[in-house]
């Protein structure tokens, strides 16, 4: 039996005009399908014309500017509720979805649902379970103690991925894809035996512990900032207060 890793994935990544999943928008998406390892991936891609200013800095990151996104990309409201089904016809059909630090992309598509579309993402999958794998959580979890940082661009060089494009939304949406790949054979004596539904579930315990450790640490060292334990989808603030 094919292992979950050597199978038909999905990756999902956006880029963005800043980090705050509550404000910032999304002015680029791309869901990317491979049916096995080495397969050529079938992507589809996402401009958004975000209504607000791209500050310089989200530029620099990814390149896109007001005036190419006010030219090339399309309004919200549509754009969001495509990105929804596509994902939901995407779990429909079996294939679980790799996201990169699931609770920032999945936060911010869902709080573009609500302000465009009345919507919530929770609402397209009441009939359909959403299995997350997220490379960084996955990663975390296994490798627990080896040191340094963990951004996309550095679990492609530990496990030998090319990341060519780097803040391209498809780009790193296979990217990560391999990341998960290449995380599921050298931990296959850990993973092979359990099902993408099995580890959404764990996932969400692992981040959870994660953040209480990233929380702690911040104590520590006299840092403010709150570390959100939801995973994969942050609660709405209005609900979690």
């Amino acid at each position: 039996m094919t292992c979950w890793y050597e199978g038909p994935l999905a990756a999902f990544d956006t880029e963005t005009t800043g980090v705050d999943v509550e404000t910032d928008r999304i002015v680029s998406a791309a869901v990317v399908v491979q049916d096995a390892p080495g397969a050529r991936p079938r992507v589809t891609r996402w401009l958004v014309n975000p209504g607000v200013p791209v500050p310089a800095g989200a530029t620099a990151v990814h390149g896109l500017t007001d005036e190419h996104l006010q030219r090339n990309g399309r309004w919200p409201s549509p754009v969001m509720e495509e990105i929804a089904r596509e994902l939901s016809e995407q779990a429909a059909a079996g294939r679980p979805l790799v996201v990169m630090n699931a609770p920032f992309d999945l936060t911010l598509l869902d709080r573009e649902l609500r302000r465009h579309r009345a919507s919530s993402l929770d609402r397209w999958f009441e009939s359909t379970s959403l299995r997350v794998l997220d490379p960084r959580v996955l990663d975390k979890h296994l490798d627990r103690y080896r040191k340094g940082r963990r951004t996309l661009t550095d679990l492609c060089a530990h496990y030998e991925v090319a990341l060519e494009g780097a803040h391209d939304a498809a780009a790193d949406a296979l990217a990560s894809m391999e990341v998960v790949r290449a995380v599921g054979r050298r931990f296959s004596a850990r993973l092979e035996r359990l099902s993408p539904s099995e580890l959404h579930t764990l996932q969400a315990v692992w981040h959870a512990a994660q953040a209480r450790g990233l929380q702690a640490w911040f104590a520590r060292s006299g840092t403010p900032e709150a570390v959100d334990p939801a995973w994969p989808l942050r609660p709405e603030l209005s609900a979690a207060a």
